[in-house]
């Protein structure tokens, strides 16, 4: 990432140095993911949707620990992986979204609130800025070489409201705080590095 562009990472020092953590990352382009995971301060394994495991990109993929999810139902296999992450101490990064988007964290589903109230690991917001400005010459995909990328890292919160609970509605009101956190974020990264 920082031979291709230009990354400024803020708050990284918010990450928790050890334990399980969730980082909770806007979606914007494709390269956020890949940018998260080369900038952050710990191995992060995403929850990647399957149609991108092809070839020597999902062999590439596994080899450095990301998830592969079925999008289409409930993968009971990806949840069992997500939740052995934290359980191992790990990071898991999700966006919160689902798939890409504005970036804007403006609708979340509710797998974020289940696995941070299921783990009890804390929640760690990211805001990726400037991956959409300014497109390449050459691959109009992605942005131009060396253009910067701001990647800010807020405070760690707790998504449950202490009880423990883990029903349907306790799930949607961690969502609802959740999305009130990640929100909050995103304007106070948006304030701090003028995009």
């Amino acid at each position: 990432m920082y031979g291709l562009w230009k990354p400024r990472v803020l708050g990284a020092w918010r990450v928790p140095a050890s334990g399980p953590v969730i980082l909770a990352v806007n979606h914007a382009h494709n390269l956020d993911g890949p940018m998260l995971m080369g900038t952050a301060p710990r191995p992060v394994h995403f929850l990647i949707k399957k149609e991108a495991f092809v070839g020597p990109l999902g062999s590439f993929l596994e080899g450095i620990g990301q998830l592969k999810v079925d999008r289409d139902s409930t993968d009971r296999a990806a949840i069992g992986n997500a939740l052995a992450v934290l359980e191992h101490g790990g990071v898991l990064g999700i966006f919160p979204e689902g798939t890409r988007g504005e970036g804007d964290f403006a609708s979340l589903r509710s797998g974020l609130a289940y696995f941070a109230v299921r783990s009890g690991a804390p929640i760690v917001p990211v805001a990726v800025l400037g991956s959409t400005e300014r497109p390449g010459r050459l691959v109009k995909a992605l942005p131009r070489f060396r253009h910067p990328v701001d990647v800010v890292f807020g405070d760690a919160f707790e998504a449950g409201d202490g009880s423990g609970r883990r029903t349907r509605k306790a799930l949607d009101e961690a969502t609802h705080r959740i999305q009130g956190r990640l929100t909050d974020h995103l304007k106070n990264a948006r304030r701090l590095t003028g995009r």
